[in-house]
């Protein structure tokens, strides 16, 4: 088991970054670092997405972990890794991807949502996999699919929030993505950091809550 997974299965919760201004992106990104946020991804389909990964992986050097998001295949994998991602997640299965992340020494995550493409991507060298849409499955779909493979690691994406946090976990959710939840683009844009790190906190605060229990 990898280093980075370690630190997935420890923090609980990645932070995605889509569709953000550049010049919010870094003081968001350092707002949920202060909050505890330890993982946090910027999606390949935001505006100067490359720059703001080479961006964060010098400015939050040894306080977050930084990647690529919505990583689509191979010649994405590759822009993301030259521009300093140290993960690549995504919405879809491409044993490509996979396959480079290992040649580069990178953790990928990819998107599956059947136990078939859940079974595919362990197969395949995945570390851990993204559960995606979790909006419209919801927790009770995790807790099925966790049942027969819970030796895989998951991470739920899509519909979690601070009142329902607790459900995914409890369903075996090893990690959570968020977005909009944990990344308020209307906050960033109107400079409210403060309110972005205070809501990181209350999210990593929750994790914290739920370890202990």
């Amino acid at each position: 088991m990898s280093s980075l997974l370690d630190t997935l299965k420890q923090e609980k919760i990645v932070a995605i970054f889509r569709g953000i201004g550049p010049a919010e992106a870094d003081r968001a990104a350092r707002a949920l670092a202060d909050g505890g946020i330890r993982l946090m991804e910027v999606t390949m389909n935001t505006d100067g997405a490359l720059p703001i990964l080479s961006r964060w992986r010098e400015q939050l050097d040894g306080a977050a972990y930084v990647g690529a998001g919505t990583v689509l295949d191979e010649r994405q994998a590759r822009e993301a890794v030259s521009a300093g991602a140290q993960f690549l997640i995504s919405p879809n299965l491409d044993e490509a991807v996979i396959a480079y992340g290992a040649s580069q020494g990178v953790s990928v995550w990819p998107g599956v949502m059947t136990p078939t493409e859940v079974v595919r991507a362990w197969k395949a060298g995945a570390e851990a996999v993204k559960i995606f849409p979790m909006a419209s499955l919801g927790h009770r779909y995790l807790q099925e699919l966790k049942g027969p493979l819970d030796h895989i690691p998951m991470m739920a994406t899509g519909g979690v929030d601070l009142d329902n946090i607790g459900d995914y976990f409890r369903a075996g959710a090893d990690a959570v993505g968020l977005g909009s939840k944990l990344v308020n683009l209307q906050w960033a844009r109107e400079g409210r950091f403060e309110q972005m790190e205070q809501r990181a906190r209350q999210f990593a605060d929750a994790v914290r809550d739920l370890q202990r229990v």
